[in-house]
Parts: structure tokens; C-alpha cells; sequence
């Protein structure tokens, strides 16, 4: 895979170091470990969803951690026998460990967790701050709006 430079991008963006810095790291990730599979949904404009497929683990064998900007799902199974081996014939529901990570974008917060039908579905929204939002800004006046210019024009005038 061919990796990109983002030297020269970096000396004229101000304040993008997180994002060059997540480029060159997805970047270098290894590609091919797709366990578990997941969907990842919008559910609307700033509300979205990430459901893990994680057949064969008990909702006490999933953790789920928020960090800054990044959210961490690990699945370990839990007291297993090794002599399991001579039970199954073909084991093709997986029950090795797993850990995925997803980078989360400024703001967006995980809302809620359920674990159903073998599914588990994390709900995250994006909550701006206040201070983030767009407002409307009130437009003042100025003295020369008040009829200060016009007097001032006036005794020019009769001087």
C-alpha cells in the first residue's frame, strides 16, 4: 500500500496535527482483520450507530471503553474448556478474543449500548457546546449612525 506525505500539508495547515496524524496511522493498520464484522449507520444528522456482530459472546464477556476521541470495544471469552475441542466437529462461530477501535470525531459521545440477538449496537451522538454553535450576531450602531456625522457636517458648514 503507498503511503502519503503530509510534510508539505503540515507546514501551511495550523491546528490539523490529530487528523494528519490519523491519515498516516489508518494507514499503516492492518487492513485484512475484519473480526468482528460491523456496520456503521448515520441515523441522522449528527446521530449515528455501530453494530458489532459477536456471535457467541455473553453481554459480561463484551467491554465497552469511551476514551477522547476514540472508543474501544474488547471481547474476551470467559472459562471455556480446552477439552471443547473433542466436543465440536466444524466450529466456525468464532470465539477468539477480538478488539476493535474506532477513531470518534470531537464532540461525538457514545449515548447507549444494547446487546441483542447475538447483536451489539452502540448508539453515539455529536454534541456541540454551546460556544461551538452557530449564532446569529446582533449588528450595533456607530455614532455616525446616531446623527452625530449630520450635526457635524451642519457646523462645518455655517463655520
Amino acid at each position: 500500500m503507498r503511503t502519503i506525505d503530509f510534510t508539505p500539508y503540515r507546514r501551511s495547515a495550523i491546528g490539523f496535527d490529530r487528523l494528519f496524524d490519523l491519515l498516516e496511522t489508518s494507514s499503516r493498520l492492518d487492513q485484512w482483520d475484519d473480526h468482528p464484522p460491523y456496520d456503521l449507520e448515520r441515523i441522522g444528522e449528527d446521530s449515528y450507530r455501530i453494530t458489532l456482530a459477536v456471535a457467541g459472546f455473553r453481554p459480561d464477556e463484551i467491554e465497552i471503553t469511551a476514551q477522547p476521541n476514540q472508543l474501544l470495544v474488547s471481547g474476551r471469552k470467559s472459562g471455556e474448556a480446552t477439552d471443547d475441542k473433542e466436543r465440536y466437529l466444524h466450529r466456525g462461530i468464532t470465539a477468539r478474543a477480538f478488539e476493535r477501535r474506532f477513531q470518534l470525531a470531537d464532540f461525538v459521545e457514545v449515548q447507549s449500548a444494547n446487546f441483542e440477538d447475538g447483536l451489539l449496537r452502540i448508539g453515539l451522538k455529536r454534541e456541540l457546546p454551546e460556544a461551538m454553535k452557530p449564532r446569529r450576531i446582533a449588528i450595533g450602531t456607530t455614532a455616525n449612525d446616531r446623527g452625530l456625522l449630520p450635526k457635524l457636517k451642519n457646523r462645518m458648514k455655517a463655520a
